[in-house]
């Protein structure tokens, strides 16, 4: 198809629920990324954090090739070894726990409320979350999502939720009751601005989690796999969740998401009582095993980690050179700048120079390079935004 051709059956065909930059791509590799007329782009922004090994990993198209000839998809009702190697490999990689395998952050985060509601056996069904946060869009993550504008239009919306203030304590405390049975927070709201959660608020969510016997429900959807130098970023702040949700990452470009329960109250979950079709297929699976072989043997944490230092003293920088720069804030390799201004025309224009960067929040501008980035790369990328800084 020609690029008129493409962009009139997207109008004439697809819904419109994107606002969509008028780029199409059509080949990647790595940190790159080239579209239908060859120009190339340098993705520090690669699919929302799905492609945290930059794309089209070998290791993840090696798996994906193997299993493609063998197969596919089975039903959850049979067992297969990529499952199982799966959810032994995670548990290895957190705690002591089960996992529950879907296809997406929305549906691990509903498995989590599903999961919570039952918890608590028809007498405790309160869920608290937090204002800017985001846990999907579907109705049950859409409730829990401390952001009314992605809620507009869709009311009644499910009941249940309180929504407080982000990193105040004291607003918890008193938050707290006998209906509440867990608490949902992400460590560094993604959507909502890459605000970091302070370490001493999540050290006393775990206590209060503790003492009431409330599920602490950590939303890894975006900050997992690597993201902070850390494989997943609890455990940048010395505590275990009792719920961990992830996807994005995990699957290394294809689709999957994951509800991993500590062991003992795992078993809450009866069968029939949740399931997902394509969940935990073999292909996904296989893939996924490519993503932590790939982070292992590659030393992406500790690339992430020298990577994470160099980025924040460079942008630290640049914002003493630039004063539409507000705050530079994130951890690992998830950074926010929060400029004065509206960062759409920014993001834009880096676009237009070959860099591929996103804007959440209005004006904080989102950079989530792959773990592997390297300081040429990274000082190509800050070269690229610098130069349209300069510009205003």
């Amino acid at each position: 198809m020609k690029k008129q051709d493409i962009f009139q059956a997207y109008n004439d065909y697809i819904l419109a629920t994107y606002s969509r930059l008028p780029v199409i791509f059509v080949k990647a590799k790595g940190m790159k990324i080239w579209d239908i007329d060859g120009k190339e782009y340098l993705d520090f922004f690669p699919g929302w954090g799905v492609s945290n090994l930059g794309h089209c990993h070998p290791k993840v198209l090696s798996a994906v090739r193997d299993q493609l000839g063998k197969l596919i998809h089975i039903p959850n009702n049979f067992y297969h070894p990529n499952q199982a190697r799966l959810a032994k490999e995670i548990v290895y990689w957190t705690f002591a726990s089960k996992v529950f395998f879907c296809n997406s952050g929305a549906e691990a985060n509903e498995a989590a409320i599903k999961f919570s509601r039952l918890y608590g056996k028809g007498e405790r069904f309160e869920i608290i979350s937090f204002e800017n946060s985001f846990h999907g869009r579907t109705l049950g993550a859409l409730s829990a999502t401390g952001q009314p504008k992605y809620q507009e239009g869709f009311s009644p919306l499910l009941a249940g939720f309180k929504i407080i203030p982000f990193n105040d304590i004291e607003k918890l405390k008193s938050s707290v009751n006998e209906k509440t049975v867990a608490i949902i927070l992400e460590l560094i709201q993604g959507e909502g601005g890459i605000n970091v959660a302070n370490p001493k608020f999540v050290q006393e969510i775990r206590k209060i989690c503790h003492e009431k016997d409330l599920l602490l429900i950590i939303d890894e959807v975006q900050t997992g796999i690597g993201r902070t130098a850390k494989m997943f970023c609890y455990q940048n702040y010395g505590i275990t969740p009792d719920i961990m949700t992830l996807a994005k990452a995990l699957g290394g470009g294809l689709p999957i998401g994951a509800m991993v329960v500590k062991k003992e109250i795992a078993d809450t979950f009866k069968p029939g009582m949740h399931a997902s079709t394509f969940g935990g297929s073999p292909l996904v699976c296989k893939a996924a095993l490519g993503v932590f072989k790939a982070i292992q043997k590659e030393k992406m944490l500790k690339n992430a980690k020298i990577m994470s230092e160099y980025l924040f003293t460079k942008l630290g920088m640049l914002k003493n050179k630039y004063s539409i720069i507000k705050e530079i804030r994130g951890m690992g390799l998830m950074i926010g700048i929060e400029l004065n201004i509206l960062g759409k025309t920014i993001v834009e224009k880096c676009l237009e120079n070959g860099l591929i960067i996103n804007c959440t929040h209005d004006t904080v501008l989102r950079l989530m390079p792959a773990l592997n980035v390297t300081k040429k790369q990274a000082d190509k990328a800050l070269g690229i935004l610098e130069s349209v800084l300069k510009e205003g």
